[in-house]
């Protein structure tokens, strides 16, 4: 064959020569199985992030009632510190008036305290609520990660095993993660 300016060398394996191309029916599968636990890692992933992000704003509003509460009882000491002082010196109208402040000042912060300590115990347990389910996405989003890694030896090594152990890993993962959005 004589060749033409204009026209490009062709190589055998241009024309067909090769083998007519094997259609891998499996490896098509485990595309998929790898395609599908992409996109349930891609959710579990960012649901991860969330929970994490919330757990840790949780963890802080907790920090921070439990520091009112103990700016309250601070206050509350140094009232019946007041107090304290007070009796020791001679009773007169003003002292006894002061007194009587300091006592009513300290039934009052004791009735907040109480309060403030409810609200930072339910506050504690929305953030331990919030921290399962980071964890729980935490794991889902690793056996995915696992499932992904295993399904995809498969085009590398062209074993069967380890697309099913990477399946079966995938289904562990989104098990474990839903189970973080029903965990209460």
């Amino acid at each position: 064959m004589e060749h033409k300016p204009g026209q490009g060398h062709m190589h055998g394996s241009e024309h067909g020569s090769e083998a007519p191309h094997d259609s891998d029916q499996l490896g098509k599968r485990v595309g998929a199985l790898v395609a599908i636990m992409g996109a349930f890692l891609v959710v579990v992933t960012i649901e991860s992030h969330r929970s994490h992000t919330h757990a840790v704003i949780a963890h802080t509003e907790v920090n921070d009632q439990w520091a009112f509460f103990q700016a309250k009882r601070l206050r509350s000491h140094t009232l019946d510190l007041g107090r304290d002082l007070l009796a020791v010196l001679p009773q007169t109208e003003k002292t006894a008036t002061l007194s009587e402040r300091y006592t009513k000042e300290i039934e009052h912060y004791a009735a907040e305290t109480k309060e403030i300590q409810e609200e930072a115990r339910k506050k504690q347990t929305e953030a331990d609520l919030l921290e399962r389910k980071a964890l729980r996405f935490d794991l889902g989003e690793g056996f995915l990660e696992l499932g992904l890694v295993l399904s995809s030896l498969y085009f590398l090594s062209k074993k069967r095993l380890f697309p099913w152990i990477g399946g079966l890993a995938g289904v562990a993962g989104a098990v474990i993660a839903a189970t973080g959005f029903l965990a209460r």
